[in-house]
């Protein structure tokens, strides 16, 4: 792996891999006083987000500093960005500045691509090695690293993604999230259903792994995930669905709701949750729900893309 930038990129084996390698990460860790590995040390890792983030960037801060790399996080409104300084330059000055790998979050969808490509490009014309790139989340197309740590999440608390019913709930049209769990859980054998009012599903929905419904009720009773997803407003321009609370009342994750789902059934959100519209509180924080366990999964998976990318598979973790 050079890049990581969809998880289409990703066959089966490999997503296990992965997988694997962040329990490993998580076990070296276990019962250290001070949390550090030397697993990166002398290697500079750069993240660069054109788009607010808490969950994200700052696992990836944690990983990389975890793993002993120096973490270098660049804003892109106080960088050059914010003098007009186009993307292309942007990324090659991280590059001659020593970067390694580059984790990238932009609202415009292919911009991770696009900077592999461009790095590609260079190291054709003028020889050397690259940044590994990492898309961080790309518009509404992808967020690999998100997919990969959901299905570490429900892995362990479902002991396989073999066979079991996911369903994913909500804003399918504006979701990264969405797009990027339905294709890997596809890939690691799950049956995913995607739910959603018809104005909140893409065109070419039909071609994706997975069955569409409008009737979140109809969908609980089986399932052994639920994925609830974030509303993005900031991505709508017009009406999607009536009001709040009409949403809420069709497509929000209640108590009424949670008690339709098997004794087994994890409850999932990447965040940030708007309570009481897309999930009760009482369900975000009820034992069912995993919120928090993604967060900290977050951190050891991408402890593990950070390793691949950077070093490979033939050390050893510890």
């Amino acid at each position: 792996m050079r890049h990581l930038l969809t998880v289409t990129d990703l066959d089966r084996h490999t997503a296990t891999e992965l997988l694997d390698e962040a329990e490993r990460f998580e076990q070296a860790l276990l019962g250290r006083e001070v949390r550090k590995l030397p697993t990166l040390r002398g290697r500079t890792v750069m993240t660069v987000f054109f788009e607010n983030s808490t969950r994200t960037r700052v696992s990836f801060e944690v990983a990389g500093k975890w793993m002993s790399a120096d973490v270098i996080n660049v804003s892109a409104s106080s960088s050059s960005v914010a003098k007009g300084e186009s993307l292309r330059d942007t990324a090659l000055t991280l590059h001659a500045a020593g970067a390694d790998a580059l984790i990238v979050r932009h609202p415009a969808s292919g911009a991770a691509h696009q900077i592999a490509r461009w790095f590609e490009d260079w190291a054709q014309t003028a020889g050397g090695s690259v940044p590994a790139v990492i898309n961080a989340g790309d518009g509404t197309h992808q967020h690999p690293t998100q997919a990969l740590l959901d299905a570490l999440t429900l892995r362990q608390r479902l002991g396989t993604i073999e066979g079991k019913r996911v369903v994913l709930v909500g804003d399918i049209l504006h979701s990264r999230v969405a797009r990027s769990n339905a294709f890997l859980l596809s890939t690691l054998g799950a049956e995913v259903v995607l739910v959603a009012p018809r104005t909140l599903l893409p065109i070419g929905v039909d071609s994706w792994p997975v069955r569409v419904s409008h009737s979140l009720d109809a969908e609980l009773p089986g399932a052994d995930a639920v994925l609830m997803l974030r509303v993005q407003a900031e991505r709508m321009n017009g009406g999607f669905f009536p009001s709040a609370r009409e949403y809420a009342v069709n497509y929000g994750l209640s108590e009424r709701r949670l008690a339709l789902l098997d004794e087994h059934a994890v409850v999932l959100h990447p965040g940030p949750m708007l309570r009481g519209m897309e999930i009760a509180s009482s369900v975000a924080d009820s034992p069912r729900a995993a919120v928090l366990q993604q967060v900290t999964n977050g951190v050891h998976m991408r402890m593990a893309v950070l390793f691949r990318l950077l070093v490979g598979t033939q050390e050893a973790v510890a």
